[in-house]
């Protein structure tokens, strides 16, 4: 922990920005409101929405049939996952044309560190890459840029004045600026959190600044309550790197894919891209978890342990064991979502193999590697095991959440 010093982060959240990216992209729509949703359906949800459109009412997780009615004149697109990660990637060159991009935290949220001359001019640069993301991305994919002693606050700045906003938060402006904030408006607060901390007497966040650090250490129950109230004093705080657990993917059926007999190729799919992911980062698992929800919202997992491995037809072959002995034990008419997790995750010189399995591992692991190398070539999956099936909504396993941009092979 460092004490309150000069600007060290610059931390930029972009705003609507899925639905800004289909303004920038299309003209047409760039005076009307915009919602993207998952699925070309009247009954899917929204998952975004312009400011325009929020003005009009219209909230996340809106049905597209409820947004029509509360806002004719919306415009619906379906996500396009490749095309953001490709503006992601444009946004990272640009950025860092004026700083080092510390930390990706999510496809529309970034962290710069500022060090020596940095520091200084800090509102500069903030202005500069304000400017040149405008020139060389686009004025309708808005950044609003937070600039303060730690990521923390440089986070809570930059979504003081949004939609485009631009604040600077400095340690002896404190707390003044972050006093007419709720607790659940700070990064890590939760509504379980924030019930917590009202039982002890904590109600604001002037009570939170107010209380000692030892205070919110009790009142969180380990370190975390004292980070926490360090990094809004303006502490800077250098947290432990955390290391992979696991790799999975799931998937909300729909259409003839909610029938057991399809759901599996979908999990099929699904296991594959995990394993896809799990060879690019160089891991191997030696377990796996298998979700089905039906349509009663009835949940079966099962799990499965063995060996450590990474190619697909040892990793599907644990699958379809898991799948069968669901179905058997759930029996269900419809599957409503399918769920796929890979763990106990190691490098490869990290665990010893099964001697009796280890030549077809490794004969299993080269066919893998020459498939993933002619597929990466191609840019497209052309070599695969077993069927391979389009799926509604497209994207398996390309999921853009928070903490994960997909890579470019997450879309073969």
């Amino acid at each position: 922990m460092q004490p309150p010093c000069s600007i060290n982060s610059l931390y930029i959240d972009f705003d609507a920005f899925f639905a800004n990216v289909e303004k920038q992209l299309e003209p047409d729509i760039r005076s009307r409101p915009v919602g993207v949703t998952a699925l070309g359906s009247e009954h899917s949800a929204l998952i975004t929405r312009c400011y325009m459109a929020k003005r009009a009412g219209i909230i996340r997780g809106m049905r597209v049939s409820e947004a029509r009615k509360a806002c004719p004149d919306i415009a619906i697109r379906v996500a396009r996952p490749d095309v953001y990660v490709d503006i992601h990637n444009k946004i990272i060159t640009e950025v860092s044309r004026h700083v080092p991009v510390k930390k990706v935290w999510s496809i529309d949220e970034l962290e710069c560190e500022l060090i020596g001359r940095e520091r200084v001019r800090a509102y500069e640069i903030g202005l500069d890459i304000q400017q040149g993301l405008r020139r060389n991305i686009g004025a309708y994919v808005t950044p609003s840029i937070g600039l303060a002693p730690n990521q923390f606050l440089a986070k809570v700045a930059a979504e003081l004045e949004k939609p485009n906003g631009f604040v600077m938060l400095r340690a002896e402006d404190l707390p003044g600026p972050l006093l007419g904030l709720k607790l659940s408006d700070l990064p890590g607060i939760s509504t379980g959190m924030e019930k917590r901390l009202s039982a002890a007497g904590v109600a604001s966040v002037e009570d939170f600044w107010n209380i000692s650090a030892k205070h919110a250490r009790a009142i969180w129950g380990n370190v975390e309550g004292e980070r926490m109230w360090a990094q809004l004093h303006g502490h800077k705080i250098e947290r432990p790197q955390t290391t992979r657990r696991m790799f999975g993917h799931s998937r909300v059926l729909s259409g003839e894919f909610k029938n057991p007999k399809r759901a599996v190729d979908c999990l099929r799919l699904l296991t594959v891209k995990a394993a896809n992911r799990l060879r690019r980062e160089n891991y191997t698992a030696a377990a796996m978890s298998v979700s089905l929800r039906d349509q009663n919202k009835q949940r079966w997992t099962g799990e499965t342990q063995f060996s450590p491995c990474r190619d697909d037809h040892s990793l599907l072959k644990h699958m379809h064991v898991l799948y069968d002995r669901g179905l058997f034990e759930m029996r269900p008419r419809q599957l409503a979502g399918v769920y796929v997790m890979l763990h106990k995750i190691a490098l490869p010189t990290e665990r010893g193999r099964d001697l009796f399995e280890e030549q077809e591992t490794r004969n299993w692991d080269k066919l893998t590697d020459v498939m993933d190398s002619f597929n990466r070539k191609e840019k497209k999956a052309l070599i695969h095991l077993g069927p391979r099936y389009k799926i509604p909504g497209g994207y398996a396993g390309a999921k853009i959440a928070f903490g994960r941009v997909p890579d470019a092979e997450d879309f073969f």
